[in-house]
């Protein structure tokens, strides 16, 4: 497997965190367009739930890409200085 780039790390990890606010507004959209009953509000708070645990990894996922850029980058500038 060929090592991305810092750059493409950085657009992966926008692209998660786009992702996640789409998810967010979206549930946001469904929420409100539910009419006001006991049923509706169930479903809402499983919606509700349910977008909180996929941002949830989709923030952890975002993470890790992050240390993974950060290393690369330290690694980079490592091998820079050492070649100075």
């Amino acid at each position: 497997m060929q090592t991305p780039s810092t750059v493409q790390l950085r657009t992966a990890i926008q692209v998660l965190i786009m992702f996640g606010e789409h998810l967010n507004n979206q549930a946001s959209n469904t929420a409100i367009e539910l009419a006001e009953s006991h049923q509706s509000s169930h479903y809402a708070g499983r919606i509700e739930a349910g977008t909180i645990e996929q941002t949830t990894r989709i923030e952890t996922v975002a993470a890790q890409l992050e240390k993974w850029r950060d290393k690369l980058v330290h690694e980079r500038r490592q091998c820079v200085s050492n070649h100075i």
